[in-house]
């Protein structure tokens, strides 16, 4: 994994970016662009597109590696228009296809607005890329990777409802790619507005929707993050990013645990693994959920300390990457979420001491418990030597 930062000569903001190559010699790189001045959403969004584009062109990419972009907000109502005016933020741009998420989740200030953006660079062929609705679909090969944004069920009353809603459609949408949630779907977002009160709601509605389809404690859950976020539409109170893969293989796949740090979450009630493996031909892909400071009773630890807190979550994450070969160094992207505005910077530091120079935002977002400070999600990635395993 090599991280670098780039600093634009000319415009106020910054850039880090990880490449991780393949034996194949495909590329993948992860990029998160923030303004470093106050000013209008406008002014920082034409920051953030200009100085992501002199980053790429940098590094030898083009736009049209891009597979996907969350845009972080300070205030998604608002500003939404300026997104949807832009063509590398509009969901919508059918010449440049590309999955396209926003979320109201306040990045560090001064950023009104920040960028995390996923490219994948493959020497040998131009990429296989295809909106289908609120999909992006992506062809490699025997495999077809599917980032699905922005899902909603607005009309519906409660958080339940809408959480039922939204899996439903989502739902028929696998089904009609010839997938189902519980061989396909690898990681799900969700976001959830006032978290505090709706968040039982989503939980119920899915611990519900995944025992009809076969996902329970005794089979697998699915990787995800549930965490304070809104969409632009202001009677949402759910909204679901998720990313799927056609063709995956049960043997690329592995569940992970690390049972003597965490507990398993339908201890207290929740349905996700804390995080899964996928295997491929030169290269392994580890997701990790949303991890906080909790023990492996499922209890949270170091209450009211931030530090502690931040030491005890780390450590969650690396027993899990441990488990699949991988440590700290083979992050390649980090998102830290914390409940208080006034713990963004000290986190920015300490996460920057454990996990050097990659790409990373720290988020206001408030975790699902009140008494948990902070929370990160992330992937890693490490290579591998697998013949009889489909590529990347």
């Amino acid at each position: 994994m090599k991280c670098h930062c780039f600093n634009s000569e000319i415009m106020p903001a910054t850039v880090s970016i990880s490449r991780f190559r393949g034996q194949s010699g495909v590329d993948e790189y992860h990029l998160i662009v923030r303004p470093t001045e106050h000013d209008s959403i406008e002014a920082q969004l034409d920051w953030v597109f200009r100085t992501y584009r002199d980053a790429l062109d940098s590094i030898g990419l083009d736009t049209q590696t891009a597979v996907f972009r969350r845009f972080f907000c300070s205030d998604l109502t608002n500003q939404a228009g300026a997104l949807a005016a832009q063509p590398f933020s509009d969901p919508q741009n059918q010449d440049e296809p590309c999955a396209v998420s926003w979320v109201c989740q306040p990045p560090l200030p001064p950023a009104k607005i920040s960028l995390w953006a996923y490219h994948i660079s493959d020497p040998d062929c131009k990429l296989d890329k295809a909106r289908q609705g609120a999909s992006l679909i992506l062809g490699r090969g025997e495999l077809s990777h599917c980032w699905t944004t922005g899902l909603t069920c607005p009309g519906a009353e409660t958080a339940y409802s809408q959480t039922q809603g939204i899996f439903e459609e989502y739902d028929a949408f696998l089904r009609a790619q010839g997938m189902t949630l519980a061989d396909n779907l690898i990681r799900t977002w969700f976001f959830v507005q006032n978290i505090n009160a709706n968040y039982r709601g989503l939980v119920a509605a899915r611990k519900e929707f995944f025992a009809e389809h076969g996902l329970t404690p005794d089979t697998h859950f699915i990787a995800s993050t549930g965490i304070e976020g809104t969409s632009a539409n202001p009677a949402a109170k759910i909204l679901l990013d998720a990313y799927a893969i056609r063709g995956v293989r049960p043997d690329q796949i592995r569940f992970l645990s690390a049972l003597d740090h965490l507990s398993p979450t339908n201890l207290y009630g929740v349905t996700f693994e804390r995080g899964t493996s996928i295997a491929y031909r030169d290269r392994k892909h580890i997701l990790i959920s949303g991890t906080a400071s909790i023990d492996h009773q499922g209890k949270t630890l170091h209450a009211g300390d931030l530090s502690r807190q931040i030491d005890r979550t780390v450590e969650n994450v690396e027993a899990l990457l441990k488990l699949a070969g991988a440590a700290l160094k083979d992050m390649c992207v980090l998102t830290a979420y914390v409940r208080d505005p006034g713990d963004q910077a000290v986190v920015w530091e300490r996460i920057r001491e454990r996990f050097g120079d990659i790409p990373m935002d720290v988020i206001v977002a408030s975790v699902c418990r009140p008494e948990w400070l902070v929370e990160v999600e992330g992937k890693a990635v490490i290579p591998a030597s697998a013949p009889e395993l489909p590529p990347f």
